[in-house]
């Protein structure tokens, strides 16, 4: 993409409504626009961005052997009363009325409506286990939206749900989950830490908050510091392995990790002190088992081996995908702008033209530009026709991971910088030498 034609508002200024550095920088970036209290707008550097989250997560789900599908947003009201959900659920929910006087509801979440899916085409044992999973849009009525994405009102969502004839089979469904939310979130460049936490309206006993460890994070978290020394890496997985899974699940639950709703402080005092850490996180993901709370009430049942009716065993896990491009700007950044993980960059490197309208830089960033295009990347050339210093502002403000830098000095000698947006290291090569870095890096040859 040229600059010249794309559209990327960037603000010099700090809008006053934003408080924490995600949405200063979102605001600032020109990632999002707030369309109303809580509800934004995605502008296509953002959208860029939750795209790259979205597809890691899909990749990850499918790779688990989950099915993808897609449910509406609006839903009928009666599914919610079958569960006894309709009352209980409070303020948050937004209830609508149509106009033939139906009441239906802004979903936001959607395990009624799966239960419903599932009642209606699965009778047998045969059929399972079966998880299925939507990313889409839904809507919580916050009392006090704010912190930008990281507290909308309106959130993109990934929510799956899992059928399993029995419990254990089912809490192998749960690790599998966890097993697979940690390798999307090491995906992304983050540590996303695994907690003992409370079920809320969804409901169960067994349910672990995915937490990621920032300041401006909205939950109190309590934790053994030998937790965050482990990493699930590249190792292979086999996830319809229970003993694998499940020996996953120990390894990443067996030291203290909880939000304060769970907190319990003697069993935190039986750490060593020194290992002893009071912080704060993001939530960014949530498992739950919950057995036959809805497939009970809502008569989810099948057939069993023996030929009796069973209602099914049944969990929900989420991973809030808008939210999770706040909890990365807000794990991955400096005083100059975003630092984004390779993972989900918008844009996998930035051309910067220190004399644009000079034949022999022309050249070369046209050169640059088609070389990683045609291998697969896509680079952003900023072309404008503005000063250096303003175009590597730019380049530090949205965050590239990669920057390569042409200007007649260099070219004379034969030579680009390649500029690495973490470390801020800089080193000059060849043109073609700079596109077979960068191609590596994405291929993980480097």
């Amino acid at each position: 993409m040229r600059l010249s034609r794309y559209f990327l508002p960037v603000l010099k200024e700090t809008p006053a409504e934003a408080q924490i550095v995600s949405h200063r920088l979102m605001l600032r970036a020109g990632m999002i626009k707030q369309a109303s209290a809580g509800i934004y707008s995605w502008l296509p550097l953002g959208f860029k961005v939750l795209r790259r989250v979205e597809q890691i997560v899909h990749e990850e789900q499918i790779r688990a052997g989950h099915l993808p599908m897609l449910m509406p947003t609006i839903q009928s009201a009666d599914l919610w009363r079958e569960s006894g959900r309709y009352d209980a659920y409070g303020a948050e929910m937004l209830r609508i009325t149509d106009r033939h006087e139906r009441d239906m509801l802004f979903t936001p979440t959607a395990e009624e409506l799966i239960t419903d899916i599932f009642r209606a085409h699965v009778t047998s044992y045969r059929d399972l286990p079966l998880t299925m999973y939507q990313i889409q849009w839904k809507f919580r009525d916050e009392i006090r939206p704010r912190f930008g994405v990281m507290r909308g009102r309106e959130f993109l969502m990934k929510d799956g749900y899992n059928f399993d004839l029995t419990k254990e089979d089912a809490l192998h469904a749960y690790n599998r989950h966890l097993v697979s939310y940690l390798r999307t979130y090491e995906r992304m460049g983050l540590q996303a830490i695994p907690m003992r936490a409370d079920s809320g309206p969804i409901g169960g006993d067994d349910t672990h908050e995915f937490l990621v460890l920032a300041e401006t994070g909205e939950s109190e978290v309590f934790y053994d510091s030998e937790i965050t020394d482990l990493r699930f890496g590249d190792r292979e997985i086999d996830y319809d392995d229970h003993a694998q899974c499940r020996a996953v699940l120990d390894e990443f639950t067996s030291r203290y990790a909880r939000t304060d709703e769970t907190h319990d402080p003697a069993i935190f005092e039986q750490i060593p002190e020194e290992r002893r850490r009071v912080a704060r996180g993001i939530e960014v993901g949530q498992i739950f088992y919950f057995g036959t709370k809805y497939s009970e009430p809502m008569g989810a049942v099948v057939t069993d081996g023996e030929g009796n009716r069973v209602p099914v065993h049944m969990g929900s896990h989420g991973i809030g995908v808008s939210r999770l491009v706040g909890a990365i700007i807000e794990a991955c950044h400096d005083e100059n702008g975003i630092v984004w993980p390779e993972g989900v960059t918008p844009f996998h490197a930035g051309i910067v033209n220190l004399k644009q309208g000079d034949v022999s830089c022309d050249a070369a960033c046209e050169g640059l530009y088609k070389a990683l295009t045609a291998a697969g990347l896509e680079p952003l050339y900023d072309d404008r026709e503005e000063r250096a210093g303003a175009k590597f502002a730019t380049m530090d403000l949205i965050g590239l991971p990669w920057r390569i830098t042409v200007g007649p000095r260099g070219l004379g000698n034969g030579v680009v910088e390649l500029t690495s947006r973490k470390t801020g290291e800089s080193e000059e090569m060849s043109p073609e030498a700079a596109v077979d870095r960068i191609v590596a890096i994405y291929s993980g040859a480097a």
